[in-house]
């Protein structure tokens, strides 16, 4: 069974930035893409960026380009996701999901495995 369990959200005042984090188990993740989606409230869940595990290849939003960086450790089966310059539009509930899959996608339904999700809070 794969486990995903995210960390490092928190409170930051607007333009500075934090580092979230989703370590996974349950799995060799060679074949997998893990993605990084957040739901603020009353909003839809939306793709933030995702990583295809076995080069790297990396696919963001475009409200997060530049701003936001998508890495992983293969030996802590752990993915990064570095976000620096927040915004008054990034505060969310981020959630790490994995998908069997070596495309990577945007579409929340071609995940298979969520995390419970951190909170990011931004102050202005």
């Amino acid at each position: 069974q794969v486990q995903l369990v995210e960390s490092g959200g928190g409170l930051v005042q607007a333009g500075g930035s934090l580092r979230l984090s989703c370590a996974s188990s349950g799995r060799t993740f060679s074949s997998y893409t893990m993605a990084w989606f957040r739901q603020a409230p009353g909003k839809e869940r939306e793709f933030v960026a995702a990583i295809r595990w076995s080069d790297g290849n990396t696919l963001y939003a475009d409200s997060v380009k530049g701003r936001f960086t998508l890495s992983k450790d293969n030996a802590k089966n752990t993915v990064y996701l570095q976000m620096n310059s927040l915004k008054s539009e990034d505060p969310a509930l981020y959630y790490c999901a994995a998908a069997q899959r070596k495309i990577a996608t945007m579409r929340s339904r071609d995940y298979d495995y969520w995390g419970q999700g951190t909170q990011v809070t931004v102050s202005s």
